[in-house]
């Protein structure tokens, strides 16, 4: 079989995918020793059993999908940087120079106390370095040309309503920004909930698993000005979620 990576430069299509992804277990979650030990504890990697569900979870899109991945565009945090390279892997990987792999701030960890349970004593000072996050994707994928729809992280204290805005706000810049290619974003955990109730009309969502997904799909017509008309995006399927009891 082959990649679903696609190296070939990306052609105008009819419809345009985007695949939402949580990424896999996180250390700190799993392991009480770590938390203590940690230089960074609000930026944890991820554990053993998320390496490997990263890996399966990119095996079962490559087997599912059915259309190429162009682009991967991933939170800064290092558990869902580690979760991208993971799926890429499992999807046949990324080849050298095709700069399909991007850092976007607009897709962290929503920026609260609820959230991030160990925050930095200086609010302003989490040490996301640009070129060492980078490093942690496989070597030549990255996009030297990216601009991020966010070129800094969220003020601390963000709202839950303030970051499902963000989140709903990204995934359609992003998808903008790529009218003619398919994504997959790793973000977390409330970003698949703001995905959901953003395309499923409010639908809540009652729990998150690691590495859940949901695809989602929109009409796409090019102009012969080199600018695009789009429609809607649909929830095409989902998996890893349960919707609250009320919405089922």
């Amino acid at each position: 079989m082959g990649s679903l990576i696609s190296l070939a430069p990306a052609q105008p299509q009819r419809y345009q995918s985007v695949v939402v992804m949580r990424h896999g277990e996180r250390m700190d979650n799993f392991v009480e020793s770590w938390l203590s030990k940690a230089a960074r504890p609000w930026d944890p990697p991820l554990f053993d059993d998320g390496h490997s569900r990263s890996f399966r979870t990119g095996m079962e899109l490559r087997t599912q999908l059915g259309y190429p991945i162009h682009r991967v565009i991933v939170s800064p945090f290092l558990r869902c940087v580690e979760t991208a390279s993971e799926v890429a892997s499992a999807l046949c990987a990324i080849d050298e120079n095709s700069d399909a792999a991007s850092i976007e701030y607009g897709l962290c960890e929503m920026f609260n106390n609820v959230a991030i349970r160990t925050p930095p004593e200086n609010k302003d000072q989490w040490g996301f370095k640009l070129p060492e996050i980078q490093s942690k994707l496989q070597a030549g994928t990255v996009d030297p040309e990216y601009e991020p729809v966010f070129q800094k992280l969220p003020k601390w204290g963000e709202t839950s309503s303030d970051a499902r805005a963000r989140y709903e706000r990204v995934i359609h810049a992003l998808a903008d920004k790529y009218p003619s290619e398919n994504l997959l974003l790793i973000t977390h955990g409330e970003g698949l909930r703001a995905t959901v109730s953003t395309f499923l009309n409010g639908t809540k969502i009652r729990k998150v698993e690691y590495c859940a997904y949901v695809k989602l799909q929109r009409q796409v017509t090019p102009k012969e000005d080199n600018t695009f008309t789009a429609g809607k995006f649909d929830v095409v399927s989902h998996h890893g979620y349960l919707l609250r009891n009320d919405d089922a």
